[in-house]
Formats: structure tokens, C-alpha cells, sequence
């Protein structure tokens, strides 16, 4: 059988996501089948395009995508945790642009009644990375400064609220431009500030009487991270999970920056948590699945295209101008 799916042949930008006909995936045994019905857009799909992501720039052929939802029409002989018919989120090995795809259990969550599909899918990876990083890498604490870089994306609309709910005393976010100011403020930032055109780092600084930001997430790298450590409170911990940068440039800190005044430069990826500590996911993901059924969070959605309509997802999201989460719709 024969079904729909981007691929990528050869590294570019966004015309090279290709419309394609692949053979429907065959499952391995500790795997799940699912017809998918709803596909996030990540800004690693974009890095794994330019060739920026998790070895995906060796050449060969690959389809883009790190999260679907949709429902399972076919179970492993070693499953036990799900059946035929079950609605569910997962993270496929081989991409998530497509109609179907294969699915380890490990990787694969289910989505409870009253949680629609399409949130399901815009939440996992945004959801289960922004938990992931204030609450078990930061470590934050009730009463402490947060800020969150690129605020109104998927990542940040969705850090901004459950840095509130785990009880942040001041949120500031930053944008790339003046437009997306209002949807951080909106999802609960105290300040928003545009980084292109401030002082981000003096700004925080004069916000907080000089003491800085005890938690700080930066998915940007580069000087963005080196600004940063401006406005890094004693004791902080600013935790570097993304590089969204142009070229992916890496940031630097020396160790002077960090032994005297007890700060903490810390690393996260999902993508690598998925390759070596999957089991690692399922209480993030539950924790965020929760909320989203006691409508304590809300995923922002913005645009929908089509599977074929790819590039233009591709497109509206590096133009900076994309808010929140962008979906493609099989």
C-alpha cells in the first residue's frame, strides 16, 4: 500500500519538502501503527531540513516531522499498553509528515476523551519540552524571575503559562518583533520586550532592581545566550535547549561567569531524551495532558495547511512572523 508523505532528497529550503508516494511503514513488534490525523510543526523540522538537527544532514533521503496524533490501526505482537481503534500522540522514528506512521510504545501517549486530537498533536513536544525544562532541569522555584526567549512561539506561549502555574513571580518574555508582543501578553507575560530592537538584558536588569533572572530559557544560542548572562541572577540557571539562530551558532560562557556567583549553564534536548531516556517522557506528558483537560493550559494554534501546503508552513515560520503552533493537516 502506497500512502501520501513528505520527503526530503536533498538539503534547501522549503521547496524541498516533496509531496511523495512511500509504501506504508511496517511495524516492528514493540510498535504501533497510526493513521495520523494531525502533525505539529516544530522549528527542529526546519533545522532538520537546512541539515541542523540531530544528524539528519548526512545525505540520504528522510521524512521531516517529530510529533503526530491520530489513531492506531495496527498493534506489535509485544504491545500491551495500546489497541486497535485507540486515539493517540506519539513521536514517530521516521518522521511525522505523512498519513500513517510507525511508532515505538515507548514513544507513543494516549489522548484521553474530551482532549481533541489537534491539541494533542500540538502539544507533545512543545508541552512535554516546556515542562521538561522549568520544572526538572531548572528546577524552578515559587517567587522567582523567569524569562523565556522567543515567547510567542510554540515553546514560549506554552513556558510562559507553566512557569505561572508552578509559581513564577515575574515572567518576561522576549520576541523578534513588535507583532507578537501582544500574544505573549496575552498567554501571561508580565513584560515582553523586542530583542531585535532592545536591550533585552538591560531592561530585565532594571526590572528586577539589578538582581537579574533566576531562570532563563534560551532556544536561540549565540550572542543571545552571551546576552543573557548579563542578566543571570545569582544562583539562576539558564538552560540552553535550542539554537535558533541563523547558522545554529553555538553561545559561549567561560567558567568565570559561573563559579563566584553560583550560576548554572544546563543542556536539554527532547530529541535526545526520545533517542537514549524515553521512560523519561511519560510523566511530562501526563502532567501537560492534564492540564490541557483541566484547561489550565491552552496550545496555541495560529495556522493549519495541508500535508502538500508543507513549504508554506516551512515558509511562515521562518519569516519570524508565526505564533504559537503551526499545523499540517493530513
Amino acid at each position: 500500500m502506497k500512502i501520501k508523505a513528505i520527503v526530503v532528497n536533498e538539503l534547501g529550503g522549503p521547496e524541498v519538502l516533496t509531496l511523495s508516494e512511500v509504501a506504508i511503514p511496517a511495524i516492528l513488534p514493540h510498535q504501533v501503527l497510526i493513521r495520523i490525523q494531525a502533525i505539529s510543526v516544530n522549528f527542529a523540522d526546519i533545522k532538520a531540513r537546512q541539515g541542523q538537527y540531530h544528524g539528519k544532514g548526512d545525505g540520504s533521503p528522510f521524512v521531516p516531522g517529530l510529533d503526530c496524533a491520530g489513531e492506531i490501526i495496527k498493534v506489535g505482537a509485544q504491545v500491551t499498553r495500546f489497541k486497535i481503534g485507540q486515539r493517540v500522540m506519539a513521536f514517530p522514528k521516521a518522521g511525522s509528515y505523512a498519513e500513517y506512521a510507525a511508532a515505538d510504545e515507548q514513544l507513543t501517549f494516549a489522548v484521553p476523551e474530551g482532549l481533541d486530537i489537534e491539541t494533542a498533536a500540538a502539544s507533545l513536544t512543545v508541552g512535554i519540552t516546556a515542562y521538561n525544562v522549568l520544572n526538572r532541569v531548572a528546577r524552578l522555584v515559587p517567587g522567582e524571575t523567569v524569562l523565556i526567549h522567543a515567547a510567542a512561539g510554540g515553546i514560549g506561549t506554552t513556558a510562559i503559562q507553566l512557569a505561572r502555574l508552578a509559581g513564577a513571580s515575574r515572567i518576561i518574555g522576549t520576541v523578534s518583533n513588535d507583532e507578537k508582543m501582544e500574544a505573549a501578553k496575552k498567554m501571561g507575560a508580565d513584560h515582553v520586550i523586542n530583542y531585535v530592537t532592545e536591550d533585552f538584558a538591560g531592561i530585565v536588569n532594571s526590572l528586577t532592581d539589578g538582581e537579574g533572572a533566576d531562570v532563563i530559557l534560551d532556544t536561540v544560542a549565540g550572542e543571545n545566550f552571551e546576552k543573557s548572562l548579563d542578566c543571570l541572577a545569582h544562583f539562576g540557571r539558564i538552560v540552553a535547549f535550542g539554537h535558533g539562530n541563523t547558522g545554529s551558532l553555538p553561545g559561549k560562557v567561560t567558567t568565570a561567569d559561573l563559579h563566584s556567583s553560583c550560576r548554572s549553564v544546563l543542556g536539554y534536548s527532547t530529541g535526545t531524551y526520545r533517542k537514549l531516556r524515553p521512560d523519561f517522557l511519560q510523566e511530562s506528558a501526563d502532567k501537560v495532558t492534564d492540564l490541557l483537560l483541566q484547561s489550565k493550559l491552552e496550545i496555541l494554534i495560529s495556522k493549519r495547511y495541508s500535508l502538500a501546503e508543507a513549504a508554506h508552513a516551512h515558509s511562515h515560520i521562518e519569516s519570524r512572523k508565526s505564533i504559537g503552533k503551526v499545523m499540517l493537516i493530513p
